[in-house]
């Protein structure tokens, strides 16, 4: 239980089949109360409802993490429920498969907004809280396009914003260093969520897959399990870092 008396904040995990959903149930089931914010509220309180099944707390609010008053009301309602914030899991995001040609400027604004800016936005929100703790860990989901240029699913504005969250991450945590919070990114490749607009059926993941030294999808818990290492104290000395989860599509 790594994480008992921890409260941690999980946006995005209102999806059925996702990252921020595993993460947030394995968080829980290592002792972590929970906030599950996210833009469906409906899908934000289902997740909930099973995290208190397991025997912990949790909070569903709705949220557009792209909006500073939403996030603030995010914020001050776990400091409400909970008195303390120690985790932060910058999982919410959008993508948009489209050639930079038929991109518009709405297109860009959209994709950037939610996931670059959402992450700013969340991260400065918790950031007063931890410093007077003096404890906090925020970890931030990215992406293997971020790395690779693309080529996977998503835009170029998809890739430009998940490269953005890494450099953010990395100046951010030389920033807060100092007052014992880590900031720290995951990077996954192709992940079997519904982020494509449903799970692809297991032929589909297979040709999906073929060129992967793996040979399949990845699974949203083994996200969820490298996420859950980057917010457990035992990664205390590890900050301004990513890991990669691609099953070898991509090797720095």
């Amino acid at each position: 239980m790594r994480f008992d008396g921890r409260v941690a904040i999980v946006t995005g995990a209102g999806s059925r089949i996702g990252i921020g959903q595993a993460t947030a149930l394995a968080l829980a089931r290592e002792g972590a109360d929970l906030v599950i914010g996210d833009v469906d509220l409906s899908g934000a309180e289902r997740i909930s409802k099973e995290i208190r099944e397991l025997g912990r707390r949790a909070l569903a609010i709705k949220v557009d993490i792209s909006r500073a008053e939403d996030v603030a009301n995010l914020v001050n309602g776990a400091l409400r429920e909970f008195g303390r914030i120690d985790i932060l899991v910058n999982n919410a995001g959008i993508t948009q498969p489209i050639t930079v040609l038929k991109m518009t400027e709405e297109d860009w604004d959209r994709i950037v907004r939610v996931n670059m800016k959402g992450t700013f936005l969340c991260s400065k929100a918790v950031l007063p809280t931890m410093i007077k703790q003096g404890y906090g860990r925020i970890v931030s989901v990215s992406s293997v396009s971020a790395k690779r240029g693309g080529g996977v699913y998503g835009g170029a504005h998809y890739s430009a914003a998940k490269a953005g969250i890494l450099g953010f991450a990395k100046a951010l945590a030389r920033e807060v260093a100092g007052y014992g919070i880590t900031v720290n990114s995951v990077a996954p490749g192709l992940i079997a969520t519904d982020i494509r607009g449903g799970l692809e059926d297991p032929e589909r993941q297979w040709e999906m897959s073929k060129d992967i030294p793996c040979k399949r999808l990845g699974r949203p818990e083994e996200v969820a399990a490298a996420i859950a290492f980057l917010a457990s104290e035992e990664a205390g000395y590890i900050t301004g870092e990513e890991i990669d989860i691609n099953g070898g599509s991509h090797m720095d």
